[in-house]
């Protein structure tokens, strides 16, 4: 599904990609742990087509789309969805008529007409209730006054509408208490299908423990340095990230 080869990425001038290299398959869970300024959310960040970065050398594909020349939209059009660390507030505007236009602008952009009415408000209610989102929820205001689970359960809710080919989660455990992580945890596991992929980034072990992944990487200095199965988020729980630099 997604193949990146020789990726190398800068922002302001400062490259921070030196030569990530990975392929994810349908059906996959993959893990990207690393310690703060190692390039993880920069590559969350160029895959979804942030502006702000640069892309220096290397290749993307996403089913064989070459994504270099795609803006952030047309990314998104394509099936990547970006789960932030930190979503933004916009007063005013419900949660059901933001997943509603954001539907509708998705299918148009596909050649589509807009969603029938009643076919748009059973799938809210479907997906809704997979995750255990109540209507009081929908009826709010898009984030405001939002905890950080509810933000994050909100985001998911999002994929869950969207089904994206490519989920990346940025950091979506951050700040989050054990009952949050495991309702974030929890949706991604359902919606998790052998149609699509997921790329997980995280700091720690602990959302693994509720999201299991088929491969962890290790990114450490802008490049993906080690690879393995989930015993090596174990082992850099127990150990950090200082053996692995040993090796290098």
């Amino acid at each position: 599904m997604l193949i990146i080869n020789n990726l190398h990425a800068s922002v302001d001038g400062k490259q921070i990609l030196k030569g990530i290299n990975l392929e994810v398959n349908s059906g996959e869970i993959h893990a990207i742990m690393g310690p703060n300024g190692s390039g993880k959310s920069t590559f969350s960040y160029v895959l979804a087509g942030n502006e702000d970065y640069e892309i220096d050398k290397g290749e993307m594909f996403l089913e064989d789309v070459d994504l270099s020349e795609l803006d952030s939209v047309s990314r998104a059009h394509l099936g990547i969805f970006l789960s932030f660390q930190y979503p933004v507030e916009i007063p005013g505007i419900t949660v059901t008529n933001f997943i509603k236009t954001m539907i509708n602008s998705n299918r148009k952009a596909k050649g589509l007409k807009d969603m029938q009415a009643g076919k748009m408000l059973k799938k809210i209610r479907d997906k809704a209730n997979l995750l255990g989102i109540d209507s009081r929820f929908l009826s709010r205001s898009l984030n405001e006054g939002f905890s950080g689970g509810e933000k994050k359960r909100n985001e998911i809710f999002q994929m869950a509408m969207l089904e994206p080919k490519l989920a990346v989660l940025d950091e979506t455990d951050s700040g989050l208490d054990i009952d949050a992580l495991k309702i974030v945890a929890n949706g991604v596991n359902k919606l998790k299908s052998d149609k699509n992929a997921v790329i997980v980034i995280t700091h720690y072990q602990r959302l693994l423990e509720y999201i299991i992944p088929d491969f962890v990487h290790v990114m450490l200095d802008g490049q993906i340095v080690k690879s393995g199965d989930k015993k090596l988020a174990y082992k850099i729980e127990s150990e950090g990230y200082d053996w692995i630099k040993k090796e290098l």
